[in-house]
């Protein structure tokens, strides 16, 4: 069913993206809290302040358990 691998693909994507913010969110968070730098890609792209990075790693956990809970209803 061509709709079905479309929903499938969209949700791997989803939760391959959520995985990048959130390593990018904790990441950025943790290097500069605690070494005073800066890790990461997203600070190349973005001047944030430091709580940002925590909105953007949740935004990445938002879209991994929406992922994740489109893969157990089975649409995905």
């Amino acid at each position: 069913m061509p709709g079905r691998a479309r929903s499938r693909d969209r949700g791997a994507m989803r939760g391959f993206v959520g995985f990048i913010a959130l390593l990018q969110g904790l990441g950025g968070f943790v290097g500069r809290v605690a070494f005073d730098s800066e890790w990461g890609l997203l600070h190349r792209v973005a001047d944030l302040p430091t709580p940002a990075y925590l909105a953007v790693a949740a935004a990445g956990a938002a879209l991994l358990i929406w992922s994740d809970s489109d893969k157990k209803r089975g649409k995905g």
